[in-house]
Parts: structure tokens; C-alpha cells; sequence
């Protein structure tokens, strides 16, 4: 981070964490209380550490770690991480289908386990696969590694399918309310007819009307193995925007030793500066433009009847082969039959 561009975030966060000077002290000023927090996010050292680095109490660094990360949520995510409307899913859409040759995409989804130390009396509430202690981040990724929805604070016991199916964002997923386009026919595959726009996800996340998922098993058609592979080949821009988030935000690859609340602040905080970052490297405009418009209406989705005892309904398989037949057939790359 530049010195321009810790001024900016400083203007943007400096109202929410300045402190009034007092007859008894000086208070700390706020770019020390930002760099202490960005210190802490981006090297996960411990409290004591930092305040030893600047000469500041232990308990004072545990309290500029809550509230100014705290506030990077509060200055930033309007600015960085907007509730996408329906022209910034058609804008993700059109980046998915530009960069990965991936129609109707409007981003990868996937959870990543935030190793934490076991908190006081909780039990396995926390105790994941892994055999650590976590807190899950569930987040949804754009075609330009930008985290454009995130839900932390799910137990890390909990899967993937369990994280989505109790997030805020898995239930307007279910009841429709996501404000998604409505159902578009792909260019060069009108006889297929409209098809919704979906996310990307791995083998633990549900097969859904609006959620995309690999065909199971290792005995598949050629034609059912490339399908994965394209949709494989989408997905992975959420990986790699963890490892992203990972690399620059080090305090990710630690046991952190923070209470859950904490945790939850101080993720969210690196998931949006993330965002206030990237943006700059990209040159990407904070907010695509949205059209005003008051004749179109998006339609929420409808229950579908279920296929018998099998969790995906009978629209949601049907779906996924015709997006498989489009793969195979009109939306075939060139360079696909090499790999698989």
C-alpha cells in the first residue's frame, strides 16, 4: 500500500476512529490507529508484538484491532462491496463470458475455513474436517477476483452446503429476492432457449436452479467430463482470490487468537480492503451504472417439484445438461478436446 493510497483510506476512516483529546491524555491519532490495525491484518504478529513496535499498552492494540477494522466495514462497503443490483450481476455476467467463455455466470462461490484458536467453552461447534478450529468465509467472486458478497461467522463444523443453506445469501438465493437478470438466450444457441444466470460452485455446494455444480462420480461421458472442466475452469477465480486475499492479508495464514466477534470484523475488514485495492489495480469503477428503469420486473424464482428422494429438482438437472450440450456443441473452445 502506497502512501497516497493510505492517505485515502485514512480520509475515508479517520471520522470513524478519531478520538477526543482529554486533560488527563493525548489520544492516539488516527493514521497510528489505522497502521496498527493494517499492521496487525496484513502479519496476524500478536498484540504484543505490535504494541511493542509502537510503544503502546497490549489491551490498547486489542481495542484499535475491534473498533478500526470495525470501521473499514462500515467506510468501505458501500464504496467496495455494494449489494449487487441487476445491471451489476448483467456486468459480471458479460465479465464471466469475456474472460472465461462461461455464459450466464454471475460468480464463483466457495468457503474458505479461517483457522482460529478453540474458543472458551464452545465445545465442537468450531472443530472442522481439518481438525482445527475455524470460522468459515463464504464468499462470491466476479470474473475480476473482486469479492462481491461475503458471509462470515459460520461454525466451522459446518460444510460448505450447511454455510450457504444458513447464510443470508443462501436464503435469497432459495427465495428468489438476489434481484439476478431475468432468463437470457445465450448469443449463437437460440434453440436452446433462455437460460438462467447461475453460480459456480464445487461438489459440496448443492445442485440448484441459480447454482451450478459438477456431474458426480469418476465414471463420466467425454461430454459430462468437459462440462466440469469449463465449469472447473470458472470456478477457480474464487480460489484464487482467497490465495489473493491470503497473501496480502497474512494474518489469514495463522492460528488467529481472537474471540469469534473479532475474528468476524477483522476478515470482513480484509475482504474489503481487498476490494479498495484491486479496484485501483484494475482501474475498475467502484459502481457500475444502473439504468433506471421502471417496466421491467424480475421474476423470483418458483418451487419446482422435487425428483424424488434427490435433493437437486427435476428443472435444476435439466439445466445443467442443457448447459453441458451447449459446452459440447455451439460453445465448444477450440483448445478444450486437449485437455480432457
Amino acid at each position: 500500500m502506497s502512501k497516497e493510497v493510505f492517505d485515502e483510506l485514512l480520509g475515508k476512516v479517520g471520522p470513524l476512529i478519531t478520538k477526543v483529546d482529554t486533560h488527563l491524555r493525548m489520544s492516539i491519532d488516527p493514521a497510528e490507529r489505522l497502521a496498527i490495525c493494517l499492521r496487525y491484518l496484513a502479519t496476524g504478529d500478536s498484540y504484543a508484538t505490535i504494541a511493542f513496535s509502537y510503544r503502546v499498552g497490549r489491551s490498547t492494540v486489542a481495542v484499535i484491532v475491534k473498533e478500526v477494522a470495525g470501521a473499514i466495514w462500515t467506510a468501505l462497503v458501500e464504496e467496495c462491496m455494494p449489494v449487487p443490483q441487476v445491471e451489476d450481476w448483467r456486468a459480471i455476467a458479460a465479465g464471466f463470458q469475456e474472460r472465461w467463455e462461461f455464459p450466464n455466470c454471475v460468480g464463483a462461490i466457495d468457503g474458505k475455513h479461517v483457522v482460529i484458536q478453540a474458543p472458551a467453552n464452545a465445545g465442537s461447534l468450531y472443530f472442522n474436517y481439518k481438525s482445527t478450529h475455524s470460522l468459515v468465509l463464504l464468499a462470491v467472486v466476479d470474473a475480476e477476483y473482486l469479492f462481491r458478497v461475503v458471509d462470515v461467522g459460520g461454525f466451522g463444523r459446518s460444510s460448505d452446503s450447511g454455510s450457504l443453506r444458513n447464510s443470508a445469501f443462501g436464503e435469497s438465493l432459495r427465495d428468489g429476492s438476489l434481484q439476478l437478470p431475468p432468463d437470457t438466450v445465450i448469443a449463437g444457441s437460440e434453440r436452446r432457449g433462455p437460460l438462467p444466470h447461475v453460480f459456480v460452485g464445487d461438489e459440496a455446494f448443492p445442485l440448484l436452479d441459480n447454482l451450478l455444480r459438477p456431474f458426480p462420480g469418476r465414471h463420466l461421458t467425454r461430454e459430462r467430463r468437459l462440462f466440469n472442466y469449463r465449469l472447473s475452469r470458472a470456478r477457480l477465480v474464487v480460489e484464487c482470490a482467497f490465495g489473493i486475499l491470503s497473501t496480502q492479508w497474512r494474518m489469514l495464514r495463522r492460528v488467529i487468537t481472537t474471540s469469534p466477534e473479532v475474528t468476524e470484523l477483522c476478515v470482513k475488514a480484509a475482504c474489503v480492503l481487498h476490494n479498495f485495492l484491486r479496484r485501483k489495480t484494475i482501474d475498475m469503477p467502484s459502481r457500475t451504472p444502473i439504468a433506471r428503469s421502471t417496466d421491467e420486473v424480475t421474476p423470483t424464482l418458483c418451487d419446482a417439484p422435487r425428483m424424488g428422494s434427490n435433493n437437486a429438482t427435476r428443472r435444476s438437472i435439466q439445466q445443467r445438461e442443457t448447459f453441458c450440450s451447449y459446452f459440447n456443441e455451439e460453445g465448444a473452445v477450440r483448445w478444450q478436446a486437449n485437455v480432457v
